[in-house]
């Protein structure tokens, strides 16, 4: 685990930046699931990594064409699914049934309870996505679910906001607004060329979480090159995660791409 020290664009905050290596999560390979846990989940435990603020659950999963997860019942939690390659059939006790593709992402408010599956029913191709659970900050809510899809050009060499609290959400339900939700967590996904950088702006006044999470593009990180973002003094492999304390809005964060290849990466700023 690396730590190191640096500064928010403009200021003098000190950033205390811890990375989370890939290969430190939780990690199963169930055969039909390949799956790395950032936080307990499942048979992993560390006490070290059960939540970061109201960020519960970074699973990333790859699950093998023509299999799934069973119908299942979640309750009091945000769940949403990042569709990085491959097809997700999603379908629950809401009457809800959709077919999830890349740049689509679903959000399901579990609230009261909820039962669902979620499916690869495409027979040439696995399933790659990001599986992020958050607790709210309001319980009793009554179920709800909402699916946008986010184009890789709205993420291209820019931070594009994918999850908004309900506190700052513009109210905005196009195509391509962010999804609201009740927890004081923002999440931004970028596709960052080499050499380009995007400047974060912390989304409300006082002390925040971010969290950084670099999305893989194969069941490993590459030994040599691939995809690199740096934060402050810490750089960022395929898999690898960054916790960032100490930041206090107003207040800027830069994010770096240094690798030979565009990076995909998630951006999480929230409460303590």
């Amino acid at each position: 685990m690396t730590t190191s020290n640096g500064t928010t664009n403009g200021s003098s905050q000190q950033l205390k930046i811890t990375k989370r290596p890939w290969n430190a999560r939780g990690h199963a390979d169930h055969g039909w699931l390949y799956t790395f846990h950032t936080f307990s989940f499942a048979s992993y435990h560390d006490s070290q990594f059960e939540s970061y603020g109201p960020l519960r659950v970074i699973n990333e999963d790859r699950v093998e064409k023509g299999t799934g997860f069973g119908t299942h019942s979640h309750a009091e939690f945000l769940i949403w699914s990042y569709i990085v390659n491959g097809e997700l059939e999603h379908k629950d006790s809401m009457g809800n049934l959709e077919n999830l593709r890349r740049g689509e992402v679903q959000f399901t408010s579990a609230g009261t309870g909820i039962r669902h599956s979620e499916y690869n029913r495409n027979k040439e191709e696995d399933v790659h996505f990001l599986q992020i659970w958050a607790k709210p900050n309001v319980h009793g809510l009554k179920p709800s679910y909402c699916t946008r899809k986010f184009s890789d050009e709205l993420k291209e060499n820019k931070l594009c906001r994918i999850m908004e609290s309900v506190d700052r959400h513009n109210g905005g339900e196009g195509e391509t607004d962010p999804i609201p939700m009740h927890a004081d967590l923002s999440m931004d996904a970028s596709i960052l060329s080499p050499g380009k950088r995007v400047m974060h702006e912390l989304v409300a006044e006082g002390p925040r979480n971010v969290y950084a999470h670099v999305v893989m593009t194969g069941k490993t990180q590459p030994k040599a090159g691939g995809a690199k973002i740096r934060i402050g003094d810490v750089e960022l492999g395929e898999g690898d995660g960054a916790f960032v304390n100490g930041a206090i809005g107003p207040g800027k964060i830069e994010v770096t791409s240094t690798g030979d290849k565009a990076a995909e990466f998630l951006l999480f700023d929230m409460s303590k």
